[in-house]
């Protein structure tokens, strides 16, 4: 058998599975896996001894190239998906934005056009509905057809993306029957609104105030109220970017009832907290996004959710905005900082470190987190996630004990700041693979623009 590609020497690790094995690789997949495959016609031989090598990461959380505030995020599908293959990221599902009056289709074909000439690795779309007449339901079922199965509501931003419970309802109650499934952004924005206001008449302007308007308890409240919603409508529900151990209770209690409720959490809220906020001047407009950060005792209780199963995945969230002319249009304002930070790049370091590394999980249980699950909720399994003849050879060699210090000054993403500055990872990527082609080996970028394909997923199917 010929191979374009044979990994050898590697320890294979899976959600399920760790094992000494060699891999062969032929027009994108994986063709062969055994404990000593024949290397006399592979076109490229990778030693991949002492190195751990897993399924590519997916991201299922990503903001490129999205306006928001009056300004757009820094990273467009070209540099973010770099970044993203650095970091060992090898598929994102990104947001297409349906503005209020447009057809859903309107806003899924801008978002293909963003990407298409663009993305350096594979992707897909949510759509954001933030405008739901009864005439729009038609829409949500074709786009399930054409490969875009996951829907994201949310109950924050009145005036802008809020949707009120009826309309939440019955979204879900379509995706029951279509097989689409709901991504909520759980927090009550109108109380919020009413905090937020509050604080503008009392002159408190500063960023952290961003955070102190925004209780926990806003997000435990909906979060209950999107998994009563979707309880009602025989539905599944995907919450995003939980942030703290109220909401979190929610979720256990609703998975420990069997209800197909599942979240994902970001690092920003395993590895930041208030304090980052407390930063001089005007430096906690880094730590701007949404839900935000939390007090520090928080953090643990979400490396627990990820270790017993009531948290599912881990995404970045990532929405990038430079601090110097796009976060300083909050100066005077925090309402006026645009929402969100840059992690792409880093989010399987940071996991592996803070799980595997410092003894909090299994190697299996990063791959599970960082790509299985995802791959399993959103319909790309086992084309995506997992190392498997057939599967797409997305592939990472990951050196489990090199450490890393991060900064803005050595990372990809076109930011000039870093959220995790600073802090030492143990655990890198060395050699990414897309479909079998090495995009990223000795810290250099070896993949090319528009390379990426779009990937149509499945219904949702439970995992």
């Amino acid at each position: 058998m010929a191979f374009d590609l044979l990994i050898t020497n590697g320890t294979v690790v899976t959600a399920t599975d760790t094992y000494q094995a060699d891999l062969g690789v032929e027009g994108g997949r994986i063709t062969a896996i055994g404990a000593r495959v024949a290397r006399d016609n592979a076109t490229r031989v990778i030693d991949a001894k002492d190195r751990l090598v897993m399924p590519g990461g997916i991201d299922v959380h990503t903001h490129l190239d999205m306006p928001f505030g009056g300004t757009t995020s820094a990273d467009d599908f070209e540099t973010g998906t770099r970044a993203a293959a650095f970091g060992g990221t090898t598929t994102l599902i990104d947001f297409a934005i349906q503005y209020k009056g447009q057809t859903l289709r309107t806003a899924f074909d801008a978002w293909m056009q963003k990407a298409a000439s663009k993305a350096t690795t594979d992707y897909a779309f949510h759509c954001i509905i933030t405008d739901l007449p009864d005439a729009r339901l038609d829409e949500m079922d074709a786009l399930v057809r054409e490969g875009v199965p996951s829907f994201k509501l949310f109950m924050a931003y009145p005036g802008v993306f809020m949707l009120d419970d009826a309309s939440i309802f019955k979204a879900m109650r379509r995706t029951a029957k279509n097989g689409g499934m709901i991504c909520m952004h759980a927090e009550n924005g109108g109380a919020i609104d009413v905090i937020v206001q509050q604080a503008l008449a009392e002159g408190k302007t500063a960023p952290k105030y961003h955070a102190l308007t925004r209780p926990t308890t806003a997000e435990a409240e909906a979060t209950a109220r999107a998994i009563a919603l979707a309880q009602m409508a025989g539905a599944p529900v995907y919450i995003v970017h939980l942030s703290c151990n109220d909401a979190l209770e929610k979720v256990r209690e609703a998975r420990d009832r069997g209800l197909p409720v599942y979240a994902e959490t970001c690092p920003q809220y395993l590895y930041l907290s208030l304090e980052n906020m407390e930063a001089p001047g005007f430096e906690g407009a880094k730590y701007v996004f949404t839900p935000p950060l939390r007090e520090k005792w928080h953090q643990e209780k979400l490396w627990q959710g990820l270790k017993q199963d009531n948290l599912q995945v881990v995404s970045t969230d990532h929405c990038p905005f430079c601090f110097k002319e796009q976060k300083e249009l909050g100066k005077n304002d925090f309402t006026k900082i645009p929402n969100g930070g840059p992690g792409i790049e880093h989010r399987m370091s940071l996991v592996y470190s803070g799980g595997v590394a410092s003894g909090r999980f299994s190697a299996n249980r990063f791959v599970e987190l960082t790509s299985t699950t995802p791959a399993k909720l959103f319909g790309l399994y086992p084309r995506k996630g997992t190392i498997a003849v057939g599967s797409d050879a997305d592939l990472v060699i990951f050196n489990p004990t090199r450490k890393h210090t991060i900064s803005a000054k050595t990372h990809h993403m076109r930011v000039d700041y870093s959220m995790f500055e600073g802090i030492t990872i143990t655990g890198v990527p060395e050699i990414v693979m897309s479909r079998g082609r090495v995009i990223v080996e000795n810290n250099e970028f070896k993949g090319k623009a528009g390379s990426g394909n779009f990937l149509k997923r499945a219904q949702y199917a439970g995992v």
